[in-house]
């Protein structure tokens, strides 16, 4: 069923553009049973810490209003993976240093190619160029990135004595990344909300276990009936960690978190639900205890299964993934809760006037509240960079209309 058919899940709610009018809205109750350039990194210095306990939400970037579902102009947006090969000045910068470890472990690098979509094309986040395996040599666990295999852990963890190797995150290992959230921070001011993310604790276990990539997860998988004390204790080694390296971010600079489950959607729900969940739930609750006004993004690959179960989580944001329904997503949901996404990627790769259509569609149905527009998955290689732009400029475009906003807000008050 098409959200601009008469009989869609999506209410109306005018959306005003240049050169045309869009109907958007949530569901309905009866329907649903910075500017700056770049500068060079200074000599390392102690890292500032911002404020997160509180925040000002009349200079609060448009991305983290929406997150928390505070009233907004227009929908933000960014993209995930949107510093990457699809554009040119990062490929250039990439044959001058080859090895991803260095691009991503190093402040200046970091740095410049973190602003090269800001740069390109303002997006309203600015995510910080790095990687979910970068903390793991922090808190014992050495990896390599591989031409060919990628990420690779030549050590993995299978026994009790593998536990013996894992010690609390030592977060002056990793301090490129805090230096270069304070850069970004300073760059980007409130013009744009700077993004960081970690791993959720059974995604990074994937790799501590498998030792690298996997397309079946049997070890990892199996070991939840094999050796579940083993599990949960790495599982549990990894929340702590995982937690600490969120706050450092925060208050380091970053407005806000995503957290990337990206393999827990290889899961049947009910084994997520032991197996992920709890883990998620308590990084949430360590770190609302010390950033209570940060919103957190949970992102999960293939989720379409477990989106009332992410709820349950505390996080602030819901990430949608591309196979979701926006509609759908958003009345499992509820508009008591922020969504994020969800646009395929490959539109990016179709005629201009589809991913405007497109970009109308899903913003339309998420509705007029608590809404952060992105892919449903990571910006593809090969994407066309003017696809890119007209996709910012589209959403720039758009205006929500204030009287559907305060509807919506009186119907999420009715579900509270």
């Amino acid at each position: 069923m098409s959200c601009f058919s008469l009989t869609s899940a999506c209410s109306s709610l005018g959306i005003k553009s240049s050169s045309l009018t869009v109907q958007l809205g949530f569901p309905s109750n009866e329907t649903s049973n910075f500017p700056g350039a770049f500068v060079s990194s200074p000599k390392r210095t102690k890292i500032k810490k911002f404020s997160v306990a509180c925040a000002s939400s009349t200079t609060d970037p448009l991305l983290v209003k929406a997150a928390r579902g505070d009233p907004v102009s227009r929908p933000p947006a960014w993209m995930m993976r949107q510093a990457g090969r699809y554009m040119a000045v990062y490929r250039k910068l990439a044959e001058k240093h080859p090895s991803f470890r260095e691009r991503s472990e190093t402040t200046d690098l970091i740095v410049e190619i973190s602003l090269q979509p800001w740069e390109a094309f303002r997006p309203d986040g600015v995510i910080i160029f790095s990687d979910i395996l970068t903390p793991l040599p922090a808190f014992g666990v050495p990896f390599d990135i591989e031409e060919v295999r990628g990420p690779v852990i030549h050590s993995p963890l299978r026994s009790e004595d593998c536990l013996k190797a894992l010690h609390p995150i030592d977060l002056e290992k990793l301090h490129f990344v805090g230096e270069s959230l304070k850069i970004l921070r300073q760059e980007v001011g409130d013009h744009a909300a700077v993004l960081g993310f970690v791993g959720a604790p059974w995604t990074i276990a994937t790799y501590i276990v498998e030792g690298g990539t996997t397309r079946t997860y049997t070890k990892i998988k199996s070991m939840c009936h094999t050796a579940p004390n083993l599990l949960r204790a790495l599982l549990s080694h990894l929340t702590k960690a995982i937690s600490e390296y969120v706050i450092y971010q925060v208050e380091s600079g970053a407005h806000c978190i995503q957290i990337f489950d990206s393999w827990g959607g290889q899961q049947p729900p009910d084994m997520w639900e032991k197996w992920s969940k709890p883990y998620i739930t308590e990084i949430v609750s360590i770190v609302r205890n010390k950033c209570p006004r940060t919103p957190l993004v949970l992102y999960i690959n293939g989720n379409g299964g477990l989106l009332e179960r992410m709820k349950g989580t505390g996080v602030d944001v819901i990430g949608l993934d591309w196979t979701v329904d926006m509609a759908d997503g958003r009345k499992r949901l509820g508009s008591d809760i922020s969504v994020q996404g969800n646009v395929d990627p490959t539109y990016l790769f179709s005629s201009l006037p589809a991913v405007t259509e497109e970009i109308q569609r899903v913003v339309k149905c998420a509705g007029p509240r608590g809404h952060i527009l992105n892919l449903g998955h990571g910006v593809l290689v090969g994407t066309p960079e003017e696809a890119v732009a007209h996709f910012f400029d589209v959403t720039k475009s758009l205006k929500y209309d204030n009287s559907s906003q305060n509807q919506a807000m009186e119907e999420s008050q009715l579900l509270v």
